[in-house]
């Protein structure tokens, strides 16, 4: 009776367990045994023990993409993200086997000595960076709890990762130095010269017909270098695409539209001006859906579309000219306004800036109307006295560039300033001066130099783009469905494709994690599927893209692990060849002299000279670092056969070793063992990584179990 007590009085929390059990089995059956084991479902990896949570991550993978302003793609800040957890939970255990911590007090020294905070005027005293006003600042941030404060948090959340790095990689180089006998054997190793013969039987003596592999040599292979082939999970998939382009047809409709907006024309009765007749050119454009804006800048005759540009140079002011195809556009061209430009002029300004103007720092404090002021007073005084602009600019312009000349810009084209500027040099005089307003604040300018005048024209330059009508849409569309709808159907695709004259387009390798998949693009949706536990081998979908279909089918999946054998093989099979080659030409080798050897193998006694470990290159072979490594380990004159190399088998005879002269002291090359062993943080870093153990689930965070 104690028992059925006990089970009435927890009823509700039972049914509760077993409710979301039944709904977690429901979703997905072989969640249930994690439902009882929080750790799965809430951790995204594993390192040395120490789990990296869900939590953890997505917090990171935030502050990430707030630090970048969101300019990164998902999955690479993904990666990044990962990589640089890992890196945190790596270098954190190595610190605390060597009994180091990074604190607070670190953390705020590190603060203190930026220079970036040092220079911000809200944390100085008379020009002074002043430690008690960051403290002051930073306490009341923190007291509000603003977003002021969690940036701040992320930015010491950092530097504290990067004290750790930088504590770690400086206490690992400290024990990274050489000792002289090193350098002494770095200098004689690098130096030693040997001589001597030797005969070379290349490995394209014996064709590949010769060489007969099974597939178990290449499983053989793998299993004894398994370090070698590790591989992540990933799928081989084949695609179609089905592009959605523009017809003759369409191009020929698009055109006549064009066309019929040239004259005036009649709708529902009212009358409509055609560009021919038009004034309002913006309100052409808009009421005719131009899918080019207006361009009213001057136009020189190699800025004009080419197909047209003779044309137009030749016509006069009203002209309009086309329909004519520039482009994926179809445009239509009036002549506005024709005049006589330079290509190219000299000019000379003083800058002043105001506040919120692009190039104005926190030293400028004058408002739009004070520069607007400062800058006509200095016109009213140039005018006066043309022989002052120069020391003006010096002591003025904010522009610093030309301010040291003067304020002086030798000959620049006419497209080189912004509009308002370049627009008074090229239409002005020389000698005129005057102020105009930019996005930089007020120039104070003098023409200096006009030259190489030519004509040049206004152009209303209306375009429609060249796109595929709906009809072509749907055509298409109806091509991709019955293409999925064949597969469905059993046809084999690679049939299907060769049926219907398609082209497919293999995408091998794909990771769970990326996002590009070759000769589509950035298509996530497709990595997504190809991963998704329910695709099997030879599944197929069809999916929108950006300008069309895409109809894709999974030829293969590879588990985490040991490579494939058969996807292996490629890179096997020419070690495994040049082995069995080896032991070919070794068979065919024989004789005690390097002559009888050559005989044998129908080869010719060669000469090498001054070969050393600097550069390990034979003499009309090429590198060959492990043959010169046999032969300056050898004896002199003493016949060594059976040496297989990179590119075939060698025999050979030192006959002198030249050892380099004696220095009085090996300083230098032990300092520079000593360097390259210090800028090796990275490697040191790799090899810790290799050796932790390390669990990679991060895939599941976007549901790729």
């Amino acid at each position: 009776m104690a028992i059925l007590s006990k089970i009435r009085e927890r009823s509700m929390f039972l049914i509760l367990v077993i409710g979301l059990a039944l709904f977690a089995f429901v979703l997905d059956p072989s969640t249930i045994s994690d439902f009882f084991s929080a750790n799965k479902v809430n951790q995204v990896g594993e390192v040395n023990g120490e789990t990296i949570s869900r939590q953890e991550f997505a917090e990171a993978l935030d502050a990430y993409k707030a630090q970048t302003g969101n300019r990164v793609s998902e999955m690479q800040a993904a990666k990044t993200v990962w990589n640089n957890l890992l890196r945190q939970k790596i270098y954190k255990a190595q610190l605390e086997e060597a009994g180091i911590t990074v604190g607070e007090a670190d953390i705020m020294n590190a603060i203190y000595e930026s220079p970036s905070i040092q220079a911000d005027p809200r944390f100085q005293t008379s020009g002074i960076f002043d430690k008690n006003k960051l403290k002051e600042h930073l306490a009341t941030i923190k007291e509000e709890k603003n977003q002021e404060w969690a940036a701040w948090q992320n930015y010491m959340s950092s530097l504290k990762n990067n004290i750790e790095k930088t504590t770690y990689d400086n206490l690992v180089a400290a024990g990274l130095g050489a000792s002289l006998k090193e350098g002494e054997a770095q200098y004689m190793t690098e130096n030693t010269k040997v001589s001597g013969k030797y005969v070379y039987v290349p490995y394209t003596t014996i064709a590949d017909s010769l060489v007969t592999l099974k597939k178990s040599d290449v499983e053989n292979y793998i299993n004894k270098h398994q370090d070698a082939f590790q591989v992540e999970a990933s799928r081989d998939i084949n695609l179609v695409r089905f592009d959605i382009q523009p017809t003759k047809e369409d191009e020929e409709a698009i055109k006549a539209e064009v066309a019929s907006l040239i004259e005036d024309s009649e709708v529902n009765n009212t009358p409509v001006k055609g560009l021919k007749n038009t004034t309002d050119y913006l309100l052409f454009f808009e009421e005719n859906a131009s899918d080019l804006t207006l361009d009213k800048n001057y136009k020189f005759k190699v800025q004009v579309p080419q197909v047209i540009a003779e044309d137009i140079f030749n016509g006069k002011e009203g002209d309009v000219f086309g329909p004519y195809k520039d482009a994926d556009f179809f445009k239509l061209s009036k002549i506005t306004e024709v005049a006589q430009l330079p290509d190219s002029a000299q000019a000379s300004h003083i800058l002043i800036p105001f506040v919120g103007a692009s190039s104005a720092d926190a030293t400028v404090v004058k408002t739009e109307e004070e520069a607007k002021k400062t800058a006509d007073s200095l016109l009213a005084v140039v005018k006066a006295d043309k022989s002052k602009f120069a020391d003006l600019a010096k002591e003025m312009s904010s522009d610093k560039g030309s301010a040291e000349k003067g304020g002086f810009y030798d000959w620049f084209a006419y497209n080189r300033m912004v509009p308002s500027f370049r627009d008074f040099v090229f239409e002005g005089k020389k000698g005129d001066m005057g102020v105009v307003k930019s996005p930089f604040g007020f120039h104070v300018i003098k023409i200096d130099g006009q030259k190489n005048f030519q004509s040049v024209v206004k152009l209303a330059t209306y375009g429609r783009k060249i796109v595929a009508s709906e009809t072509t849409e749907n055509a298409v569309f109806q091509d991709a469905e019955t293409f999925a709808l064949e597969l469905a159907n059993g046809k084999n695709f690679d049939e299907a494709v060769k049926e219907k004259s398609l082209t497919s387009l293999p995408a091998v390798g794909i990771k769970s994690l990326d996002e590009n998949v070759p000769g589509v693009g950035n298509e996530r949706q497709i990595v997504s599927w190809a991963f998704d536990k329910e695709t099997e081998e030879g599944s197929y979908k069809r999916f929108d893209i950006d300008g069309g279909y895409v109809v894709a089918v999974l030829l293969a999946k590879t588990a985490k692990g040991l490579m494939p054998v058969d996807n292996a093989i490629s890179r096997v099979r020419p070690i495994l060849t040049n082995e069995r080659k080896a032991k070919m030409i070794e068979d065919k080798i024989s004789g005690a002299t390097l002559e009888e050897i050559a005989k044998s193998v129908s080869q010719s006694v060669r000469v090498a000279t001054d070969v050393n470990f600097k550069s390990p290159t034979i003499s009309g072979v090429g590198f060959e670092p492990k043959v010169v490594g046999a032969m300056m380990n050898a004896k002199e004159n003493e016949v060594v056969k059976n040496i297989a190399g990179d590119k075939g088998v060698f025999a050979f005879v030192v006959e002198s070793k030249e050892l380099p002269t004696a220095l009085p002291n090996y300083d230098t090359f032990r300092k520079r063992i000593a360097s390259e062993r210090k800028s090796k943080s990275f490697q040191i870093y790799e090899a810790i990584k290799k050796a932790s153990d390390i669990e990679d689930n991060m895939s599941s965070f976007y549901g790729i179990q």
